[in-house]
């Protein structure tokens, strides 16, 4: 059955979003898909926008006479875990290093990441393509859903709303790309449809990675027109 209107995803949902003028199925399947037009997913938190630059800047902002570590020493993809190695109060839930993306104003105030937002609005235009934010949203929900749907507005317009998908699972979600700069992506489907294109982050440049965007002034047209073929 075909969607007339637009849904989106929510939390594990198995509905899946869609532009109100083109067709998907409702059911997460590959094989009702229309193998004709490409489907991408970007990420959002370190692939569009800046989340390391902001959160270091607010931390070492609220606390000036704490620890911190530089972006040329990040590694690893969760931040507090490497803050709890350099002292366990500093990852504590509601203390120091998650206060920080917990706080009112945190992900609509991130910077866009150079050539990002360009990037996705070229993409939206171009002929068979379908892009979509897939982003997964913090527990901690009473910020940081609302400000991704105003970040998204600000940066790519009110259109672009339609195009947000917000999941904690994104192997739910059928796409031919993922863009993201999480290394390992895990969740109920073992096997996700998407291939996965790691966006290089300060956290992940040391790691061997089979397929990486640089930045986005890296040929991500590239990569696109190679799963068109």
């Amino acid at each position: 059955m075909l969607l007339s209107t637009t849904t989106r995803v929510l939390g594990r949902g198995s509905t899946l979003l869609r532009s109100p003028s083109k067709s998907t199925c409702v059911k997460m399947s590959s094989s009702c898909r229309a193998h004709s037009r490409l489907r991408v997913l970007v990420d959002m938190d370190g692939v569009l926008a800046d989340f390391e630059g902001g959160f270091l800047k607010k931390y070492r902002a609220r606390y000036p006479d704490e620890p911190y570590i530089s972006l040329e020493d990040r590694r690893g993809f969760w931040v507090s875990a490497q803050y709890g190695q350099l002292r366990s109060d500093l990852c504590v839930s509601d203390e120091k290093a998650i206060s920080i993306w917990e706080s009112k104003d945190f992900f609509i105030e991130l910077e866009p990441l150079p050539g990002g937002v360009e990037a996705v609005k070229e993409m939206a235009r171009m002929d068979n393509t379908d892009v979509f934010i897939c982003t997964s949203p913090i527990k901690h929900y009473k910020h940081c859903p609302f400000e991704k749907y105003a970040w998204v507005e600000r940066h790519l317009g009110h259109d672009f709303l339609e195009q947000v998908i917000l999941t904690r699972d994104k192997t739910l979600i059928t796409g031919d790309v993922l863009i993201d700069d999480k290394p390992d992506i895990l969740g109920v489907e073992p096997k996700p449809v998407w291939e996965h294109i790691l966006f290089t982050a300060c956290h992940n440049k040391h790691l061997s990675f089979q397929r990486r965007l640089l930045s986005w002034s890296d040929d991500w047209r590239a990569f696109l027109d190679s799963k068109r073929k």
